[in-house]
């Protein structure tokens, strides 16, 4: 009897999958979203874009038109769907820009087919993954909702409106504060943080903070994002407990904390039970990232929303402002450095950069070794269904590097803020930050694809603090069957003047 109403159940499950479309026009678009305003690169007009829903086992296709046409700005694009997991065979449509696919020049148009396998569910977002575009403002959240969630009866309210966007902002586009960077090695320092696209600076109008809605009594589940560049926020609710149940995607245990850190990419579910006082309430979301002193715009204290419950005055609140896995088959070390002046970035003394052909179109025309690879793509050739342990040993930088996997999560061995080695039940994640006190990961490449590992620092990515972890070759050529529209990504890429790459 079991095994029928398990087999009617994943049959149910099938029969209620669906095909999601989904149109994201990438255009300049106006906006001001801390009172300054400035041209941005957006999905459909707004920072953030659009939040992308869908249900466990639906398949999103998402047609992206890029209309970008602003000169002072890069012209091409490319989305990737951040802790998304991508079969081998539908790698080609992962979106990681010179990895598995060509950028999409401007006039062009790609869709992207995207099955939600594995029983995928949880908070993600999506980006654009060429070189540090999103900080112009392509970033949005991405939902994936189980109808049959395990953990539903830990909360009431789950939806849209619980859904909290936290990210770094700049007065300026990324090509002139790209070209400071490399100038100087100094990454930039943000002018603002953003709560769902709200946000203030120091000496700037006081834009309306924005405002969550709760009703007294009922239980939400919030699902926090880090869209960030490189800040990291610290979350907290004045008067409130959060309780976590998810981390990148993974349902945990639950752990009721007062207060949690976001690295860049991370991301939370927290449920918080609205059992104050009918008040308003300060949600602090302060963050850190690179010397303040360097932008006098910054004041991160700014960077906050209210709790409103229902029968509160419409006002700002009262309270002063305030701050187990496998074992391993493989290992690997990665050593992180910097150069003389922060300009430049090497794993075990390489600087990545990015191929001129993308390593899915090398590994489909026969690359099967590391020798097939130039140096500075920084590839590690992997064998499939490996359990794979890599080590980050303490580093001397002041700077905790959130290092994002594509394509799969991993299990947070050792994290950079412990000393305790967990290889009994560890947390799932797919950001984890690296740092000064060392840092051990473990992940399957039961999913065989040439996956990016890098830090989710995009000043640092471009900077050369990326690998390619490549794995199961063979498999990757006989299940990947691009289409013919992505195959023509790539000389429509080259056949553009570099104005408009």
């Amino acid at each position: 009897m079991k095994l029928l109403a398990s087999t009617i159940l994943a049959a149910l499950s099938i029969a209620s999958a669906r095909i999601v479309p989904i149109t994201l026009d990438i255009v300049n678009a106006p906006g001001a979203p801390d009172g300054f305003a400035r041209t941005l690169v957006t999905a459909n007009g707004t920072y953030p874009g659009p939040t992308l829903t869908a249900n466990k086992g639906d398949t999103l296709v998402v047609t992206v038109h890029n209309k970008l046409n602003d000169p002072d700005f890069r012209q091409s694009t490319s989305v990737n769907f951040d802790g998304i997991f991508f079969s081998t065979a539908n790698s080609f449509n992962e979106g990681s820009v010179f990895v598995t696919t060509y950028p999409i020049g401007p006039g062009e148009t790609y869709t992207y087919n995207v099955p939600l396998i594995n029983e995928q569910t949880g908070t993600f977002w999506y980006h654009s993954q060429l070189d540090v575009q999103y900080v112009d403002g392509l970033r949005g959240a991405l939902i994936v909702y189980d109808p049959e969630d395990p953990l539903a009866h830990l909360y009431d309210v789950d939806n849209e409106n619980t859904i909290w966007q936290v990210g770094d902002w700049w007065h300026n586009s990324t090509l002139p504060l790209l070209a400071g960077y490399e100038a100087t090695g100094i990454v930039p320092v943000s002018d603002s943080g953003t709560f769902n696209g709200v946000g203030r600076f120091q000496g700037g109008p006081e834009v309306p903070f924005h405002v969550v809605n709760v009703v007294a009594g009922k239980r939400y589940r919030f699902r926090i994002i880090n869209t960030s560049a490189r800040n990291v926020f610290t979350m907290s609710v004045d008067s409130h407990n959060l309780t976590i149940i998810e981390t990148d995607g993974s349902a945990t245990s639950p752990m009721t904390v007062n207060q949690l850190d976001l690295l860049a990419g991370q991301r939370h579910s927290v449920v918080l039970a609205a059992n104050q006082p009918v008040a308003n309430y300060w949600i602090n979301a302060p963050f850190v990232g690179g010397d303040p002193t360097r932008n006098l715009n910054q004041n991160a204290t700014l960077s906050r929303a209210i709790l409103r419950y229902a029968g509160a005055p419409a006002a700002d609140p009262t309270a002063p402002m305030s701050l187990g896995p496998a074992a391993a088959d493989i290992n690997i070390t990665l050593n992180l450095v910097v150069t003389a002046g922060k300009a430049q970035w090497n794993v075990n003394n390489v600087s990545f950069l990015a191929p001129d052909v993308p390593t899915l179109m090398k590994i489909l025309d026969g690359a099967n070794s590391s020798a097939d690879f130039n140096v500075t793509e920084n590839t590690f050739i992997l064998p499939a269904n490996k359990i794979v342990q890599v080590i980050f040993p303490p580093s001397i930088d002041d700077e905790e590097h959130p290092f994002h996997l594509h394509g799969n999560d991993f299990w947070l061995i050792k994290s950079n803020s412990s000393e305790e080695i967990n290889t009994a039940n560890p947390i799932k994640r797919d950001v984890a930050g690296v740092g000064s006190t060392g840092t051990i990961v473990r992940f399957s490449t039961a999913n065989p694809g040439p996956w990016f590992f890098h830090c989710h620092i995009f000043w640092h990515f471009h900077a050369g603090l990326a690998t390619i972890m490549a794995s199961g070759l063979d498999n990757i050529r006989k299940e990947v069957h691009p289409t013919p529209a992505w195959e023509k990504l790539g000389p429509a890429y080259e056949a553009l003047p570099p104005s408009e790459q």
